[in-house]
């Protein structure tokens, strides 16, 4: 039986290859016609469309200049596509990193930023490698809500400068307890021609939306802003008057410049940027999976955003992500498989190549717009509330996560809100755990036995020196205090008690050894002990822990037990006394 179990359990344990290819291999693998390449490239220019205005306003937004939002969409989307585990995913600069590299670009300046984007990559990979993506996706559904809320707003606020063109008499703070109060007082020097604009570029998409919803909206009212700004000549901020424009090709690769103090300055940035980008990735390839209803490889998706940021950052761009919109709108599209991805990068770097001139007169007021929507967007308003109304608990960790996250730090949020989403879990869990007595239970031979909580058969039960208590549920720390106060109770009182673990489908070491210690316990009052109803795995730990025989008895059964337990010898025959039978 056990040889036959591990044999089984081998067989199914995915090879390094099973978890390591790329969906693109797979793809071809499954043949690849000219139709399919047809739909990639279909959904690689619609991607391409919505992801062009999204990456210049994200890296101004951040900080950086909109060239480098194009170098992270190209390099980093590219090869996110070609060496990623899902078919669908469009990886590139993402919203939700606005914050943490506007810090690290105030903290540590721009080659900070570039060295600790090659620093995540190179963490990302390790991760992957490691197959810890698995763990990364038990991240509690209201801390996502909430850091995404917090960054969604923090975004807002940071484009609250373009979005009215004001004029600010120091630099604008990161922090935003720091920002509303300057913003406020450089209200009076709002621009109108840039307020008009800013309204007109934030109406037009929504309007776009609702009425066209498959036009790409936010190009359309950019191209639109632009064309206004240039016939009128409106004095107002653009991408040419602030950045003179954008390379038309991409830069030569080149490894950052570093120090050892360098890497330690900026360690904690690079390990905040790997924490959030396999969230983000991982949440987004999840997304793609329930539109699509494949399955991606998770651990290979997080080795593909590792190469894909250490590339980026080699090309001088910022922090690549897999991203939801973007991803969604490339199953929408229609797309086949990971071309569509990796044609979406060229068609941007088609872009730079043949129309970069013309992004010199793209308004900054209209990126603010396109910016203001998506930090609309990005809230899950109706999961927002009703997770505040759900129950307390869930609303402590997403208020607690949304709150830090405004007013503190992004990691700080999501360090804290997993740890109260753990405690809460472990909470009701472990009232879910229950100890009951032995009536009324009845025989386990009984035809109307439901899941193992059918009553014993009080005829076989005629002892009143032995009590029989069965544990059901998980059977761990967060139940072991209560449980063992019961069980010690019982072993002042009786000569005899036997545990029915048959409900138990799991126990760890905080549960052996409340066990352990009621056996020491009984055996200084000559009370036996006698576990039944224990499966393969749990006398295996039990064993493991030093719980076996003479300490406590093990039988298949109740009337096993009691015999035993009666006997003055313990009966070979009816004693489980190994943990492998």
């Amino acid at each position: 039986m056990t040889t036959t179990k591990r044999a089984f359990s081998a067989q199914i344990e995915p090879t390094f290859s099973e978890l390591f290819t790329p969906k693109l291999f797979t793809t071809l693998r499954e043949g690849y016609s000219l139709a399919d390449l047809r739909a990639d490239a279909l959904a690689g220019l619609t991607v391409a469309i919505v992801a062009l205005p999204l990456s210049m306003a994200i890296a101004i937004a951040s900080g950086a200049s909109p060239a480098q939002g194009l170098y992270t969409a190209i390099v980093g989307g590219f090869l996110v596509s070609a060496l990623g585990g899902s078919r669908f995913q469009i990886g590139g600069p993402a919203g939700a990193f606005i914050v943490l590299v506007a810090a690290t670009v105030q903290a540590h300046g721009m080659d900070g930023l570039i060295l600790a984007t090659l620093l995540s990559g190179l963490i990302l990979a390790i991760l992957g490698f490691f197959r810890l993506g698995t763990y990364i996706k038990f991240i509690p559904y209201p801390v996502t809500v909430g850091f995404t809320a917090g960054i969604a707003a923090i975004i807002f606020a940071s484009q609250i400068k373009e979005l009215l063109g004001l004029t600010l008499t120091t630099s604008e703070p990161g922090p935003l307890l720091e920002k509303l109060p300057v913003l406020w007082t450089s209200l009076p020097s709002y621009d109108s021609a840039t307020v008009t604009l800013a309204v007109a570029t934030i109406g037009s998409i929504l309007i776009l939306k609702h009425y066209r919803p498959h036009w790409p909206g936010m190009l359309l009212a950019v191209v639109a802003a632009s064309l206004v700004t240039l016939l009128l000549d409106l004095p107002i901020a653009t991408i040419g008057s602030k950045f003179g424009g954008i390379p038309s090709s991409l830069p030569t690769p080149v490894l950052p410049e570093f120090t050892l103090a360098k890497l330690q300055d900026v360690l904690p940035s690079a390990l905040s940027f790997a924490l959030l980008g396999s969230i983000e990735s991982l949440l987004s390839a999840v997304v793609a999976d329930g539109m699509t209803g494949r399955r991606h490889r998770s651990n290979c998706e997080l080795v593909a955003q590792g190469v894909a940021n250490m590339a980026s950052a080699l090309f001088g761009g910022i922090c690549v992500t897999g991203t939801i919109a973007r991803t969604a709108t490339n199953v929408r599209a229609g797309a086949h498989g990971p071309f569509a991805g990796m044609l979406h990068a060229l068609f941007l770097l088609a872009f730079i190549l043949i129309a970069a001139p013309l992004a010199r007169y793209i308004p900054l007021a209209s990126l603010a717009g396109v910016l203001a929507v998506v930090a609309w967007n990005m809230v899950e308003k109706h999961a927002f509330a009703t997770l505040i109304w759900a129950s307390r608990g869930d609303a402590a960790v997403l208020l607690t996560t949304f709150l830090l996250t405004l007013f503190r730090d992004l990691t700080e949020a999501i360090v804290v809100g997993f740890a109260l989403g753990s405690v809460l879990f472990i909470h009701r869990m472990s009232k879910t755990t229950a100890i009951e007595t032995q009536t009324p239970f009845v025989a386990e031979d009984r035809a109307d036995n439901i899941g193992n909580r059918a009553p014993y058969d009080q005829a076989r039960i005629n002892d009143p020196d032995v009590v029989i208590y069965r544990i059901s549920g998980v059977f761990f720390f967060g139940a072991a205090a209560s449980i063992g106060s019961v069980l010690d109770r019982i072993a002042d009182t009786h000569r005899a008690l036997i545990i029915d673990f048959s409900s138990v489908p799991f126990l760890d070491s905080t549960a052996a050894n409340t066990i352990e210690g009621l056996a020491h316990k009984a055996k200084r009052r000559n009370v036996k002990v006698c576990l039944i109803g224990t499966t393969h795995e749990l006398r295996r730990d039990l064993f493991a822990l030093g719980i076996k025989p003479p300490m406590v008895h093990y039988a298949r059964e109740l009337s096993c037990a009691l015999r035993v337990l009666k006997a003055k010898k313990t009966e070979p025959t009816e004693v489980v006394s190994t943990p492998l039978d």
